[in-house]
């Protein structure tokens, strides 16, 4: 999110919404960050929602003789009792000028009621902390670089974000160590492979975008590595099935987009374009099928269909590679 002002959030709630807690901590100490900027002796208050008993909002909402402006912060909005609802709904209605109020919903049916008349409030600030989808994870990268005074080339980040993981906690200490090393440069995909060469999920990959090229001596050699370097098998089937997922996209694609809307439509980064039209090739609706079904049964069965975890990857990568040759 963008900083806000010490004006936007006095006078005003800003209500986070979503499961990725650590979108959501960031946007909780973006504004307690904004206050005490204004105010070094602020006073923060933290609270449950389930433990807002009947009059306990306006009790911390109420004038202080000890600070000239706060921040109250209410976790698990969605653990409300229904009997404060409607104070919180009045405070949303006239809130205090001197506090800067900020909720926390963890997103789901739970207290839908009272976050839906919450929204329609002229002084509550929505910001969303949703879990991004994987092919979101570089977008974020990119702007956690900018955020450094780092940037890193669109290569750069995607490669991150495979080798890294979905864990956006973990992401963001990525950057920040190439931040601390590389301050003010430019960092490209062959930093990032050398920095974070062996990580789990960038080996799925490599074994994945093998298989997929049909280059099976490769794909077999990456997955006999990752293996034996601890790589947890299904890091590996899901790094298929996400590989699977962007090629169907770029085949079923229309013809004659321009690249920037090709890599919109496929879920991909530009720079990943290149990689899916070499792998396109040889690949027929019938291989298709036969690679997605041969994904699905690998996955069921490392999580416990199977014994062999091992040779159930391998059947995959066999029949993965040989599906693309299928005419």
């Amino acid at each position: 999110m963008a900083r806000p002002s010490v004006g936007d959030v006095l006078g005003s709630i800003t209500l986070i919404t979503g499961s990725e807690e650590f979108l959501a901590e960031r946007t909780v100490a973006t504004v307690v960050a904004e206050v005490k900027l204004a105010d070094a002796d602020a006073d923060l208050t933290e609270i449950a929602a389930g433990d807002l008993g009947p009059g306990a909002l306006s009790e911390l909402t109420s004038p202080s003789l000890f600070a000239s402006i706060r921040v109250v912060v209410v976790r698990s909005l969605q653990d409300l009792p229904d009997e404060s609802a409607p104070a919180m709904l009045g405070y949303a209605s006239a809130p205090a000028d001197d506090i800067a109020l900020v909720l926390v919903h963890s997103g789901g049916q739970k207290g839908k009621s009272t976050l839906d008349k919450l929204r329609a409030s002229a002084h509550v600030r929505e910001v969303k902390a949703e879990r991004l989808k994987r092919w979101e994870l570089p977008r974020f990268v990119s702007g956690e670089a900018r955020r450094a005074g780092t940037p890193l080339t669109e290569e750069a980040a995607s490669v991150l974000a495979d080798s890294v993981g979905e864990d956006l906690r973990a992401l963001a200490g990525a950057v920040d160590q190439l931040a601390s090393d590389f301050a003010g440069q430019e960092v490209t995909a062959s930093v990032v492979r050398k920095y974070f060469d062996g990580r789990a999920e960038v080996k799925g990959f490599a074994v994945a975008d093998a298989a997929l090229a049909g280059n099976l001596p490769s794909a077999l050699e990456q997955l006999r590595w990752a293996l034996h370097n601890g790589v947890a098998p299904v890091l590996v089937t899901s790094a298929f099935a996400s590989g699977l997922r962007g090629l169907a996209r770029f085949l079923s694609a229309p013809r004659g987009l321009r690249d920037v809307d090709l890599a919109r439509e496929c879920g991909v980064q530009t720079w990943k374009l290149k990689d899916l039209r070499a792998q396109s090739r040889g690949w027929t609706p019938e291989g298709m099928s036969a690679a997605i079904h041969a994904v699905a049964r690998a996955d069921a069965d490392v999580k416990g269909a199977a014994g062999d975890a091992d040779y159930a990857l391998e059947r995959m990568v066999l029949t993965v590679a040989h599906a693309r040759s299928s005419r």
